[in-house]
């Protein structure tokens, strides 16, 4: 005897009736929704994809060839070559004036690090590698963290808990709950372990454009903000300092972001696709 299974019917959007149902009644009931524009079709949804899996395969390229000694220039050089090998675009490119193909940020340097051939990568650093690939017209983003040498027990420790403030913000991110729900999470883990979460930066949705709605902070309170709806694309990127949250911003290039207090600061970033059922990670 056959078996049959309800089938959803499909809303020309692309996803189901009972979420167009829920954003209906969510929106009666006064929540912060996205715009629609934000919630991707799935032919959307397979170029983000396609773009993500060219930008994770680069993060593991850099992976196997990071090394002491080498400059950050010389990883602007490989991320280059390698997206433009794969018939795309590294999206920083001379975005909003940024002059390299990547960020490279270390130790004390919060994000959008300028590589340059005078900075050599030494025993004991840590640096931030923050990718962005454009492949046919679709947008994807992730950073990683990694370690040169003999990297000290603390600053060992920084970068794990950064990481799993990262995994915590994904695994809160579900379907019909609120930005302000991930951003509380992050922060709950990051201060029990006794470091602070920067303020002045963010996630944001990712995919269509480069940087879209939604901001997605990464401090907050549980309930408020925005609604995480099936169809979003985002990343979740903490930014999290052994010291301070404070920041500052490098008069001489308008572009690094570095530590008040001149202690380091760790990053991980993935970026999310939501669906009815809880998320996917396109990159990581």
């Amino acid at each position: 005897m056959k078996k049959f299974i309800h089938q959803p019917r499909f809303t020309p959007k692309g996803y189901s009736e009972e979420v167009e149902a829920k954003i209906q009644h969510y929106k009666k009931e006064g929540y912060r929704l996205p715009q629609r524009h934000l919630l991707r079709t799935a032919q959307q949804i397979e170029g983000i994809r396609a773009s993500a899996r060219i930008n994770t395969a680069l993060l593991d390229y850099i992976a196997d060839h990071i090394q002491e000694g080498m400059t950050t220039a010389d990883i602007d050089h490989m991320v280059y070559c390698f997206t433009t090998d794969h018939d795309a675009i590294p999206a920083p490119f001379l975005y909003e004036g940024f002059p390299k193909s990547v960020c490279t940020s270390i130790n004390e340097v919060v994000c959008h690090g300028i590589p340059s051939t005078h900075e050599v990568l030494k025993d004991g650093d840590i640096i931030n590698v923050d990718v962005s690939t454009i492949y046919k017209g679709y947008f994807s983003d992730a950073s990683r963290m990694f370690l040169i040498g003999n990297v000290s027990p603390e600053m060992r420790r920084l970068v794990q808990v950064t990481k799993e403030c990262r995994d915590i913000g994904v695994q809160t991110a579900q379907p019909w709950t609120r930005l302000g729900d991930v951003g509380a999470a992050i922060q709950e883990h990051a201060e029990k372990n006794g470091y602070s979460v920067v303020r002045d930066l963010c996630g944001h949705g990712c995919g269509v454009k480069f940087h879209e709605e939604p901001d997605v902070e990464h401090f907050g309170k549980r309930g408020t903000g925005m609604l995480i709806v099936p169809g979003m694309t985002f990343t979740i990127e903490p930014m999290i300092n052994m010291g301070r949250y404070d920041v500052y911003i490098d008069e001489a290039d308008g572009w690094t972001v570095l530590t008040d207090d001149g202690l380091p600061s760790a990053q991980w970033e993935s970026q999310i696709l939501i669906t009815e059922t809880g998320n996917e990670i396109l990159t990581e």
